[in-house]
């Protein structure tokens, strides 16, 4: 069974719609454009919520903490050696995985047709 359009990594790693492949995702650095310019798929529908940030914290949250952890009992440095490293790297890290975490997310909600959950009568 073949699907038309660009695969979802692809999709979501270049921040194009997910129909078409073609279209930006994002208006903004996290803002989703209100349609695809190229196909026109609304994208009003998509809602990613609190996932992209509860993703990326815990993400870079274990990356941090782990290398923290690696350098300080590997090397022992002052406290500031590890703000000037740390400190960065989370705003590094949360800022380049947020956008990333936000399309995949879209993405997947187009791929799978997830809707608002809708009791039947």
């Amino acid at each position: 069974m073949s699907e038309a359009g660009p695969s979802t990594f692809s999709a979501a790693f270049t921040g194009r719609c997910p129909r078409c492949g073609k279209g930006a995702l994002f208006a903004g650095y996290l803002t989703l454009a209100p349609s695809c310019s190229a196909c026109r798929l609304d994208y009003s529908g998509f809602d990613p919520g609190d996932g992209p940030a509860v993703f990326v914290v815990l993400i870079v949250g274990a990356i941090v903490a782990g290398g923290a952890l690696y350098v300080e009992f590997t090397y022992q440095p002052p406290y500031w050696v590890h703000a000037v490293i740390w400190i960065p790297a989370i705003l590094i890290l949360s800022f380049s995985f947020l956008r990333l975490a936000k399309s995949l997310l879209v993405v997947l909600q187009y791929k799978h047709q997830a809707r608002e959950g809708r009791l039947v009568k």
